[in-house]
């Protein structure tokens, strides 16, 4: 059995690492999971600008993704939906109503735009062999904008979650303008939703949030749900407000689905019901509200790890530099190539080093002639003359020799030593470079992507207050029973969310939930809301037979528990809540006994605790008693 311990734990510490590394969470760098990665990878080797069919883009992202068609196909549904990184054709479902998307033959997608333009870049992007070793795939991507926390992020792995929530990508750009400049930010989150958002719980990317649908109340006798709460569908929405109906939490005469593609639920009132008497049930009793738990817990190097949204925004704006510098670097090294290059071109055809080649015998002697040429001119070449040089050299058609331009030579010459000079710049001062670069993608982007969700702070409902009192709360005097289901003596309107007090003839009391029908007894005393200021008033004949008043409150109470008013073995004789009752008592007659009634103001005793014996109030022998 040490043994199979052994190979379980290895074998689940290994799939529960791979789970989290390689399946659910996301990684920090570029913001995605494997599969959404390798989704954008396919799409970009297929690109063409030209919309892909998505059958086809899952089956060639198969050559990179051993799970399957149908993980890809949902991934590459959820990535679409977004609206950041996918452009989308056809019906990819409804984000409002949580209709399904057609079959992949049937819809097709592309890159979009931004993607081309900030996500991919193969000459600053690391790649590894794919897991069959016949193809090469990205370890991460060089994305240049937060697109972590602009899609926000779900995913449950063994001992661990992730839910970061999307926010709005101007604003998460303009945050990382703000850090470059040592400025304050904060950034909420954007949902596509639209809705209401309370972020007074919202820690930074961790804790919780509230959500709300928004609601058109201008006709009092309806009203429409133009807007959902993140996290949520119509159908839910409209599930949720019918089974609140049908426990009488909420008035409702209709419901009608209108949502295409905005969301308008229309909810019809009954007779004397009015919209201002429905919002707060509304977000009290069904998904109108919805709490969000959070947590942003993201793949860094090799770890899991829980950030910040602070921290997350950072981050990019550090592996933006790294990854800017590390393109212009590229484009140096490009530039100066084809600087060398023109400048040996250039003195190639205009010194006429071609004609020494006229004179060779040999491949060697020709070689050797073009060297011996360009040698004389070292102080115009910058660096080391090659073989490679010399071969392209020698490539150059005759045709293209006639009819070099000196000029045009001379003007590509300045502007690619201008360019040199202007990325040798952006590297020095690579700080108000990058600032630059966001800048110019956020006014080109702009208008593409507007705030969505209202952020407010709005008090949560709370379900007592919201629910109304229409229930008739009635006691059977034959039967013994109590409910709002119960035909008899009414005893007061309730809701589903109050909770009664009862007193039983035997001084027995409890705290219940307004019953629908409850068995109490015959003779209940009591029976009304909890006060812990109510003082109770009873006498009793104890276990040695003497008799007591007790005046008490009564509070703390645990819901369904039995208490007792008097102690043990004592028999209740009266009960009362009038504090300004007198006790009347009847003595039996007796030798020398001169009064035979006797009157106890209630008044004059003290009120106890819940649990006190109580005072006697008379030592002689006790005929009868009563309460006026």
């Amino acid at each position: 059995m040490a043994f199979i311990k052994q190979l379980y734990d290895k074998n689940y510490i290994e799939y529960s690492s791979y789970a989290i590394k390689e399946r659910a969470i996301p990684h920090l760098d570029d913001g995605l999971k494997p599969v959404q990665r390798r989704i954008l990878h396919t799409l970009h080797e297929l690109d063409d600008e030209r919309f892909h069919k998505v059958a086809n883009v899952v089956g060639q992202c198969m050559k990179y993704h051993p799970h399957g068609d149908a993980s890809i196909f949902s991934a590459l549904i959820v990535l679409a939906n977004k609206e950041v990184a996918i452009d989308r054709q056809g019906n990819f479902g409804n984000i409002y109503t949580g209709d399904m998307a057609s079959a992949a033959r049937y819809i097709e997608c592309r890159l979009s735009p931004m993607a081309r333009e900030v996500i991919f870049d193969p000459k600053v992007t690391e790649y590894v062999e794919s897991y069959d070793g016949r193809n090469k795939e990205p370890v991460v991507l060089p994305v240049r904008i937060p697109l972590l926390l602009s899609q926000g992020a779900e995913g449950i792995a063994p001992t661990m979650t992730t839910k970061i929530m999307p926010h709005n990508l101007i604003e998460l750009l303009k945050a990382q303008v703000g850090y470059m400049r040592d400025e304050s930010f904060a950034v909420f989150p954007d949902f596509p939703t639209g809705g209401m958002v309370d972020v007074s719980n919202y820690e930074d990317g961790n804790g919780k949030i509230l959500v709300r649908a928004k609601l058109d109340t201008s006709d009092e006798k309806r009203i429409v749900v133009t807007e959902i709460p993140y996290g949520t569908t119509t159908e839910a929405l409209i599930s949720s407000i019918e089974d609140a109906a049908r426990k009488n939490k909420v008035k409702v005469a209709a419901i009608q689905d209108f949502t295409a593609e905005s969301v308008e639920i229309e909810i019809k009132l009954p007779r004397g019901i009015y919209a201002a008497d429905v919002v707060d049930s509304l977000y009290a009793f069904t998904d109108c509200e919805m709490s969000i738990s959070v947590a942003l817990l993201v793949i860094d190097g090799d770890m899991p790890r829980i950030m910040t949204v602070t921290e997350v925004l950072e981050h990019n704006v550090d592996r933006l530099v790294d990854i800017l510098k590390a393109q212009l670097r590229v484009e140096e090294g490009e530039i100066e190539d084809r600087i060398h290059a023109r400048t040996l071109e250039q003195i190639f055809i205009e010194q006429r080093i071609y004609q020494r080649i006229e004179e060779q015998k040999t491949q060697e002697g020709v070689v050797q002639a073009v060297f011996d040429g360009l040698k004389e001119h070292h102080k115009e070449i910058k660096r080391e003359i090659t073989r490679e040089d010399v071969d392209t050299l020698l490539r150059i058609p005759i045709r293209r020799i006639s009819l070099y331009d000196i000029e045009r030579a001379k003007k590509d010459m300045r502007d690619l030593k201008s360019r040199l000079k202007q990325i040798r710049h952006d590297l020095k001062e690579i700080v108000p470079f990058t600032i630059s670069y966001l800048e110019r993608l956020i006014e080109k982007n702009r208008e593409d992507f507007v705030r969505r969700t209202e952020i407010t702070s709005f008090e949560q409902v709370d379900v007592r207050e919201a629910a109304k009192r229409d229930q008739k709360l009635c006691y059977d005097k034959a039967t013994g029973y109590l409910g709002h289901q119960v035909v008899g003596t009414n005893i007061a309107e309730v809701s589903l969310y109050d909770r009664i007090l009862v007193i039983r003839k035997d001084g027995t009391y409890s705290m219940v939930d307004a019953p629908e029908k409850l068995f109490i007894g015959k003779g209940m005393l009591h029976c009304g809301f909890p006060d812990k200021e109510q003082v109770f008033n009873v006498v009793f004949r104890d276990k040695k037979g003497a008799i007591k008043i007790k005046r008490c409150k009564v509070g703390g109470l645990i819901l369904n528990r039995a208490y007792a008013l008097v102690p043990d073995g004592a028999t209740l004789l009266k009960f009362t809540l009038d504090n300004e009752a007198t006790v009347e008592l009847e003595y039996k007659p007796a030798a020398r006994l001169r009064v035979l009634e006797e009157q106890f103001p209630i008044s004059e005793y003290p009120i106890q605790g819940a649990k006190a014996s109580g005072v006697q109030l008379s030592k002689k022998d006790v005929k009868s008693i009563r309460m006026a």
